[in-house]
């Protein structure tokens, strides 16, 4: 007896009209089922095709200029593909619901936590707002977020990003849907609450029956969760079948390389007596808590709290910890983009007690590249501005010639063509923006580099591409780097020495080889566990 599948795909193509009138094809005769109860992946790197393949069955993707060339999707054998806009809306949020990569642009900023996931109960359950509010309360405690009798009433921007995505999640799970489409939803999240929401999402799933379409580009989530996994690139699937057999006997030689893709090597040697770039000792970073019609402050977050720190020459110090555990505030103290309590010496000068405009020479030889290489870079300006822009602040004497052959010189640094100077980031991949925003940040010739979760957004080959290229920049130009990561992997890739904070104080630092190897904190033993379980089906290894 053959069951009919939950979902079906049946040569689904999708393609999206350019300004000129051509066609670019993005998803290329496509199938597959899911079955009731099941977690299928969809695997492959950015613009492989999966993400505009999970969004077509809710009919998300912008039309125009998109628009299905050919195929069904069957759902409970009724044809989305045919389906008006009323019955669309009925399936959204209650049959078929969606988790994004990204919660703040899926989150409203101007409402509440109690009024987003109230809105879908009442659309679809017609619950009343007291019923609403105690459904609310109970998905949140369900994904785990603390204290959520006190969240009800937050907007997203006061929640951490895994907060916030384990907000979407209880969303997405408050009306119990038969199947829940995941777009890459952990990508962001540290290693321990990435476990703790996968082994969330798979309680519910045996709970409810329901099915899961989980799109990641991570292959070490593909084989924790997944039943059955579909490898795609440039709009087709290339390769599927179950996690085990595929992972252990790939056939495709794009799966190959996706499996083969994740930061290797050492970092370089790092000199112990080399000088001291940035020092810091007891640094503290207290935001304070104000309440009441005055407004006075009756508490702090102690976001860091009592850190001491050594970065040198040519040494990288990885900071490693959950969100909100104080890891950026570190940093952006150390740049003094924040103010903070206690001494900073950078350059053998202390710069803690110094005014902006006393500090404005000194930015030059310290620079930050961000996290997201999109939001950072100015879509109005071009390559060519955004990198030359501060060398019109910081060396206002070049000319135009001279400017160019800068940003010329550093673009070929980082291996992107120096023709590309002319065009905008919006016509780059996410890794290629991120070499722009590591060009930006060496054009200054700095001596100091914080590097926020430079590669947590990319692709896993991307990544180790971007590691690789970090590397070498380091070994050539004996930067100094403070690696800011949740991704152990890359920060064991990359680090000499290690700091592992928790809520704003230090739990455990050391060299990194020693850290991994004999973690003496119990925190530090979970978020290395968390980190290669994750991965140790995939690659066949463990942490050591």
């Amino acid at each position: 007896m053959t069951t009919t599948p939950l979902l079906s795909i049946q040569d689904l193509s999708v393609h999206f009209r350019r300004e000129d009138g051509s066609v670019n094809v993005a998803v290329d005769h496509v199938s597959f089922d899911l079955a009731r109860g099941e977690t299928l992946a969809l695997v492959g790197e950015s613009g492989s095709g999966k993400s505009v393949t999970a969004q077509s069955i809710l009919r998300l993707v912008p039309s125009p200029p998109s628009f299905v060339a050919g195929g069904r999707i069957l759902f409970k054998d009724r044809d989305l593909t045919s389906a008006d806009d009323r019955e669309i809306r009925k399936v959204r949020g209650k049959d078929i619901t969606m988790v994004f990569q990204e919660p703040m642009t899926s989150l409203n900023p101007v409402h509440t936590i109690a009024r987003q996931i109230g809105e879908i109960l009442r659309v679809h359950r017609g619950l009343g707002e007291r019923a609403a509010r105690a459904r609310t309360l109970e998905m949140l405690d369900a994904v785990g977020i603390r204290d959520a009798a006190k969240r009800l009433d937050a907007y997203p921007h006061q929640l951490s990003g895994g907060q916030r995505q384990r907000v979407m999640i209880a969303m997405a799970l408050a009306n119990e849907p038969d199947l829940l489409i995941a777009d890459e939803p952990t990508t962001a999240l540290d290693v321990t609450v990435q476990a703790q929401i996968l082994a969330l999402m798979q309680d519910l799933q045996s709970r409810l029956g329901m099915a899961i379409l989980f799109i990641t580009h991570d292959l070490g989530i593909v084989s924790k969760v997944a039943d059955r996994v579909c490898v795609m690139t440039h709009g087709r699937i290339v390769e599927h079948g179950k996690v085990a057999d595929v992972f252990a006997n790939p056939q495709h030689p794009y799966t190959r390389h996706l499996i083969e893709a994740e930061p290797k090597g050492e970092p370089p040697t790092a000199n112990p007596d080399a000088p001291a770039v940035v020092e810091a000792s007891g640094l503290k970073v207290w935001f304070p808590i104000r309440q009441g019609f005055l407004r006075r402050t009756v508490d702090h977050v102690k976001a860091v709290d009592g850190i001491d720190l050594v970065v040198r020459e040519g040494q990288t110090v990885g900071v490693v910890g959950e969100s909100g555990s104080g890891k950026t505030t570190l940093g952006f103290a150390l740049l003094r983009l924040i103010s903070s309590e206690g001494p900073i010496v950078f350059l053998g000068n202390r710069i803690d007690s110094r005014s902006w405009n006393d500090l404005r020479p000194l930015r030059r030889d310290m620079q930050v590249v961000f996290q997201d290489p999109y939001g950072s870079l100015s879509p109005r300006m071009s390559v060519a501005d955004i990198i030359g822009e501060g060398l019109k602040v910081h060396a206002p004497g070049l000319s135009h010639e001279e400017r160019d052959s800068r940003v010329v010189s550093v673009l070929n640094e980082v291996g992107l063509d120096a023709e590309t100077r002319f065009r905008y980031p919006h016509e780059f991949s996410g890794g290629q923006r991120q070499r722009i925003a590591i060009a930006r940040a060496l054009v200054l010739e700095p001596r100091f580099l914080v590097l926020d979760e430079p590669t947590s957004a990319l692709d896993k080959s991307v990544q180790a591409q971007v590691v690789d290229l970090l590397r070498e920049i380091q070994a050539r130009r004996s930067l100094a780097y403070l690696f800011i990561s949740h991704d152990l992997r890359v920060v064991r890739a990359l680090a000499n020495e290690i700091i592992v904070m928790r809520a704003g104080k230090v739990v455990e630092k050391g060299s990194t080889a020693e850290v991994f190897a004999n973690p003496q904190s119990e925190y530090t033993r979970a978020l290395i566990g968390a980190a290669f379980d994750l991965q140790a089906t995939s690659n066949g290894t463990v942490a050591d």
